[in-house]
């Protein structure tokens, strides 16, 4: 067993051995379930104890996992009547409780939900187990104790027994999560209407929301591994911290996706001008941000030649979360000659707003990113041993230099005080 499975096993046996006693404590019924296994074969069905005792509202609240919303998955008009969606989660940091957030962002007639569970604890919606969430919108649940280990794998279920579309997703997740009915369970690397997951931790300092783009969300990676640089940075944080990674491939700084280039459809989701107060602002416990942004600006269709629109945006950003009390750390653009859209000029628009962000006028602090993965001997390459082949995206082994590249001390503190 890996060292980090092995101490999320330890540890949540610790915290259910710890919840159990509480309970029995104080008199009430908990079991906790546990993850049942993934792959149950044609029969396999999420099984559902009794509800679970709300859990008592106060407390610290943090979010442990997100997943933006991106698009409407295509083909699912009608959603997925009659199904389960069973979509898995990785934590960051560890609580006594949980609530979840459904989405339905992309959907066109209200979504139903008759039963919901967190490792198998039955989830109420304002006492009710079954809930609507009108197209467009969003629910969050009522908290139910339910010990959430850190570092782990938590497996969020529900059922949607009605025809309901189109399905709000998060594509190219990966993490192998499942749909199941009556004749089969399928598995899929798409987060299907589930958008965050809060745990109820009164020791944490807070959550730290990371924005980005492919390169945030993992792309090269090695499925079911954890290995992104978020995932990095909450092992070097020791998961005292929600990690809060919202990066969608594709993404821009200044445009919505999906565009069309040579005939491709980029489903990059809104730009995160567009979606930063849903998906920074209001993250729960948010007390840093993280954006990792620009590149796809500088290499996409339409390329934005005028690095100044690009640092004017990273700047609005800026802006907007300091007005809401929080921190800010921005990355530079990291390499990508050798990709079919580089050219010398794109790569001098990448230069001048690394400049810009080095320069200190941007953010409260930077990650210099193109620093920790660039070839030394050729600068506007990525070095090879970390590249994932395509010259743009990283493997296993770039993102954890990228994980390791980041002070600590720069994502703990306080937003300057002095204007920009």
């Amino acid at each position: 067993m890996p060292r980090r499975q092995g101490y999320a096993l330890l540890i949540a046996l610790v915290a259910g051995t710890a919840a159990l006693a509480a309970a029995i404590a104080s008199g009430t019924s908990l079991i906790a379930g546990g993850r049942q296994a993934p792959h149950g074969g044609p029969t396999s069905r999420t099984a559902a104890h009794g509800p679970a005792a709300p859990a008592n509202s106060t407390g610290t609240w943090v979010a442990t996992w997100t997943g933006a919303p991106v698009s409407a998955e295509p083909g699912s008009p009608r959603g997925y009547p009659g199904r389960t969606i069973r979509n898995i989660v990785h934590t960051s940091v560890g609580g006594d409780a949980a609530r979840i957030t459904l989405s339905n962002l992309f959907g066109t007639v209200p979504l139903v939900v008759d039963q919901a569970t967190v490792n198998t604890r039955q989830v109420t919606f304002q006492g009710r187990l079954t809930v609507s969430v009108a197209a467009g919108g969003q629910v969050v649940s009522d908290p139910v104790v339910v010990p959430v280990a850190p570092d782990a794998d938590l497996e969020v279920s529900f059922r949607t027994p009605y025809a309901s579309g189109p399905v709000t997703q998060h594509p190219n997740s990966h993490q192998t999560s499942y749909l199941a009915d009556g004749d089969g369970t399928w598995s899929t690397t798409r987060w299907r209407y589930l958008t965050a997951v809060d745990v109820r931790d009164d020791t944490s300092p807070g959550a730290i929301v990371v924005i980005g783009d492919s390169l945030t969300a993992g792309s090269g990676s090695t499925t079911d591994t954890d290995s992104r640089w978020t995932d990095v940075l909450s092992d070097r944080l020791r998961h005292a911290y929600g990690i809060a990674n919202q990066g969608i491939a594709g993404n821009r700084l200044l445009l919505d996706s999906p565009l069309v280039t040579g005939g491709v459809r980029n489903t990059g989701g809104q730009s995160a001008a567009h979606r930063f107060t849903r998906d920074v602002l209001s993250v729960t416990g948010a007390k840093t941000v993280i954006i990792a942004l620009g590149v796809n600006d500088v290499q996409q269709y339409p390329q934005e030649r005028d690095p100044r629109r690009i640092t004017a945006g990273l700047r609005a950003l800026t802006e907007r979360a300091h007005a809401q009390g929080m921190r800010v750390v921005g990355a530079t653009l990291t390499p990508f000659q050798g990709y079919p859209t580089w050219t010398p000029e794109r790569n001098r628009v990448r230069l001048a707003v690394n400049e810009e962000i080095r320069s200190g006028r941007i953010f409260d602090a930077f990650i210099d990113f193109d620093r920790a993965v660039r070839d030394p001997y050729a600068p506007n390459r990525i070095l090879p041993e970390y590249g994932s082949g395509d010259r743009l995206h990283f493997n296993d082994a770039g993102y954890r230099a990228m994980g390791r590249a980041i002070d600590l001390h720069a994502v703990d503190g306080t937003p300057k005080s002095d204007a920009f």
